[in-house]
């Protein structure tokens, strides 16, 4: 089964009217405080209008402490309800899917913009990071379920936990960042507990209809990657989130880990028993026919990150042209600006080696 334009149903909320879904993607337009800016508005919903089946927003950090970049978005108080509930309702009216990612950084926080000393699963004298107390341990797994009941009130259709890419959720599942000695360390059982009990704690305080998504990384960052097929497996037994992410950095990769390689990583997750949760994949989904190629590999659905950076509307430009293959980078600023990416948000991408075309060339007479 290829086609990218079924619907994909859900055990909860909304239907996605077709396979795209927009990656959570870090884009610094926020306020300082952590409010929504018009920028970010006007980024998230020009995607919902491209066609995107679910439109996500960057990862929104459900502490101040775990602010992990600039401008970035906030779900850790009601100051940031007028924003979110005017994104959610613009994305829902332009018939995309309203979700929003939750996240900490953890020791990827930076001393300067949280203005003291980061948290970590343990102590980390590379990142100067501190270990949270037991304490802290359960007030953050609540700050995760109080961002998702917020998110509920603000009209989003669901939210994503991010446990992945280094930050603190994976942190706790690596075992060399994760050296606790607490029932949140030690045993992969032990350390995979905070992402189980999140996801336990959404389910339990927010409504029947409300879409839970999970985010994994299978390798990098201090894991291994049996493990964490341990927790996809288990997470999708389970069948209390509706969708699994994984986030592959290049869907045609092979494991970095030795004894893994021969055969794709992606393989490792869609030959799982998935019961009735949806499992995606995202990595250099830069073409329909790539796009396609995940479905044929068992993908349900496909996240688009840097394609939809260049096109918001990279699903309708693939519903129009099966073949269609994202623009040859680099691009330039104008580019970037007519796809409605704000200044700061330009600046970030210029700051990905080889995106945006160094100098702007006035044309010739």
């Amino acid at each position: 089964m290829t086609d990218l334009f079924t619907p994909l149903s859900f055990q909860h909320g909304p239907a996605m009217k077709n396979r795209f879904m927009l990656a959570p993607l870090t884009n610094t337009q926020s306020h300082p405080d952590g409010t929504l800016s018009d920028d970010e508005f006007a980024w998230l919903t020009y995607r919902a209008e491209g066609g995107f089946g679910l439109t996500m927003t960057c990862a929104a950090h459900v502490q101040a402490i775990g602010q992990g970049f600039p401008g970035q978005l906030g779900v850790f108080g009601d100051q940031h309800l007028p924003g979110l509930t005017r994104l959610a309702a613009a994305i829902k009216a332009k018939g995309s899917i309203a979700a929003l990612q939750l996240h900490h950084a953890g020791n990827r926080s930076p001393q300067e913009l949280i203005g003291q000393a980061p948290v970590c699963p343990s102590d980390d004298p590379e990142t100067g990071a501190r270990a949270l107390t037991l304490a802290e341990v359960e007030q953050l797994r609540e700050d995760f379920i109080a961002a998702a009941v917020r998110a509920e009130k603000a009209g989003f259709d669901g939210v994503e936990i991010h446990g992945a890419h280094g930050y603190v959720l994976c942190q706790f599942l690596s075992p060399t960042l994760n050296r606790r000695e607490d029932r949140y360390g030690g045993s992969p059982e032990n350390r995979a507990r905070l992402v189980f009990e999140i996801i336990d704690g959404i389910r339990a305080r927010c409504g029947a209809n409300f879409q839970l998504g999970l985010r994994l990384s299978p390798e990098r960052f201090g894991l291994e990657l049996a493990e964490i097929i341990e927790v996809a497996r288990q997470v999708l037994a389970q069948g209390k989130i509706d969708y699994l992410d994984m986030s592959l950095w290049d869907v045609a990769k092979e494991p970095v880990e030795e004894a893994f390689q021969g055969r794709s990583l992606m393989s490792y997750f869609t030959e799982l028993d998935r019961g009735q949760v949806r499992l995606g994949v995202a990595g250099k989904i830069m073409s329909g026919a790539t796009a396609r190629q995940c479905r044929a590999d068992g993908a349900d659905y496909v996240l688009i990150g840097r394609a939809a950076i260049l096109h918001h509307d990279f699903p309708q430009k693939v519903a129009a042209d099966p073949d269609f293959a994202s623009i040859a980078l680099p691009v330039t600023r104008e580019h970037l600006r007519n796809e409605r990416l704000g200044p700061a948000f330009v600046e970030y991408m210029n700051g990905w080696k080889g995106f945006v075309a160094q100098e702007e060339t006035a044309p010739t007479a």
